[in-house]
């Protein structure tokens, strides 16, 4: 009998994301309902974008929202390595067969024939695809250039005609045309493997035996399924999941709505009641019930139930969920040790200490000082950002351009950050005091704090994000027409910061 294997693979590029959490849930409750396996593989092929902290956070997260896997990177397992970026020579020996059945080929094309290609195409209203241009090269050719160490990649081939029927368990059959499908590449100039080809080669090696992700990959489908036949083998499964969605229905994004799991959690809410808010995202209970937990969720699980009706992410209704569960399911002592654990956790108290360690005289200061940093969206109107030097569009340009800048930052340290403001200041031609004055607002609630660059440190980008996005709103907000002319006017000062 075939045991049943689910897997979560996240790319440690950032933030954990609670779409990762809410794929991850109904992968494990589809494997435990299953009495299967549920497997965590970190998929770091982007070596550029890829760093250890963010895997750490990514454990640490889903390990905080009780979504426990049985094989992965910290507990080891039959089919290791789990990170693909120990995995280089499995894939350079899949990549290799390829190469011999004649199923992918080595492409020498230059960035600047792909752009050039690029372009023609779109002036042309033509399909955006590789157009082949290097697989008229003959063997002899292939060779010298690659005698000659001249930079290439791997690229699969693909029909030039006729249809791939994608089976999915939750719709009717998917039909593409292969002229839709562009020749991927499968390994890049690095010698690294795309996401494409190493997805394909550790399901396979890793037995997993159902692919349970977002809807947004079922374009991608037909490449995978077409490396499964070039290779031989069986495909799993496929379950394509709605996409969480904002308010507008438009794909939930962080620059609509709090996306990092670390952001709920630094909110205080419970995990409890995150994990069964992500179970309520297009499925429900067979009596309908709103308050559920894992194993519960488990004993009734039915990937069946799953809704393809975009779920909306409601924040509004999150509270309300978390709100009972403070209410309904922990005692007083419970509470409070929750509330404890929550409110000092000593890296948090290590960080605000020696912010606020010389303005003290008492004990009782201490709570005005730093009640922002554990609170949610400060309580401010538009009236707090009144400011002789500075309009209100001045200062919802600078929360934004702000907002935008911090997002670049690869590494979250108080120098930088420091820096980077100070940049930014300077290239809008503000004085230093007058820029941080709506920072300082937005983030603290009040002109007079802890020094807002280090307060930022703190917080942490979700946060700070969460409180720019709501002094921006304070201040009138943003329309769609607007924002793109912020857009281009940033992308201009963020090529002069660049360059200067």
């Amino acid at each position: 009998m075939t045991v049943v294997r689910t897997r979560i693979a996240p790319s440690p590029t950032g933030d954990p994301h609670v779409g990762t959490a809410y794929i991850a849930l109904f992968n494990l409750c589809f494997a435990r309902q299953h009495a299967g396996k549920f497997i965590l593989r970190i998929e770091d092929t982007d070596q550029l974008r890829s760093t250890p902290k963010s895997e750490a956070d990514i454990l640490a997260a889903l390990g905080w929202l009780g979504l426990n896997w049985d094989e992965g990177p910290d507990k080891g397992g039959d089919f290791g390595p789990y990170r693909q970026s120990e995995r280089t020579d499995i894939y350079k020996k899949h990549v290799d067969q390829l190469l011999a059945q004649g199923n992918a080929f080595h492409c020498f094309c230059s960035s600047e024939r792909l752009d050039e290609l690029r372009t023609r195409q779109m002036a042309e209203k033509k399909a955006l695809g590789y157009d082949g241009h290097c697989l008229q090269l003959d063997e002899t050719e292939v060779k010298e250039k690659l005698s000659a160490n001249i930079p290439h990649v791997i690229r699969m081939k693909i029909p030039t005609a006729g249809t791939c029927v994608v089976k999915d368990m939750l719709r009717e059959d998917v039909e593409i045309e292969w002229q839709q499908i562009d020749m991927q590449v499968l390994m890049k100039s690095d010698g690294l493997p795309t996401y494409h080809l190493a997805n394909v080669v550790d399901d396979h090696l890793m037995e997993i035996t159902h692919v349970i992700r977002g809807e947004e990959w079922i374009n991608s489908a037909p490449k995978h399924l077409l490396l499964y036949q070039y290779f031989g083998w069986k495909a799993p499964l496929l379950c394509h999941m709605p996409l969480l969605r904002n308010a507008d229905k438009s794909k939930l994004s962080k620059r609509k709505n709090p996306t990092s799991i670390g952001y709920y959690q630094r909110m205080g809410y419970l995990p409890e009641a995150v994990t069964n808010y992500l179970g309520m995202m297009g499925w429900s209970m067979p009596d309908e019930r709103e308050m559920f937990s894992i194993p519960e969720m488990v004993e009734h699980f039915d990937i069946k139930r799953v809704s393809l009706g975009g779920p909306v992410f409601d924040t509004e209704k999150l509270d309300w969920l978390n709100g009972r569960y403070l209410r309904e399911t922990l005692s007083d002592e419970e509470f409070m040790q929750r509330f404890s654990q929550w409110a000092f956790r000593p890296d948090m108290l290590q960080a605000i200490v020696p912010l606020i360690k010389q303005r003290v005289e008492r004990f009782t200061d201490i709570a005005p000082l730093t009640a922002f940093f554990f609170s949610g969206l400060p309580p401010i109107s538009e009236q707090n950002f009144e400011h002789k030097k500075l309009t209100p569009d001045d200062s919802k340009k600078i929360l934004q351009y702000l907002a935008w800048d911090l997002e670049t930052l690869e590494a979250w340290h108080r120098d930088r950050i420091e820096k980077m403001l100070m940049q930014l200041a300077e290239k809008m031609g503000f004085a230093v005091r007058d820029f941080l004055f709506p920072i300082f607002i937005a983030i603290a609630g009040n002109p007079v704090s802890t020094s807002v660059i280090d307060s930022i440190a703190v917080l942490g980008l979700d946060i700070v994000r969460a409180r720019l996005r709501h002094g921006i709103e304070i201040l009138g907000g943003v329309s769609k027409k607007q924002l793109k002319i912020l857009e281009k006017e940033y992308a201009v000062l963020a090529h002069q910061q660049l360059s200067s």
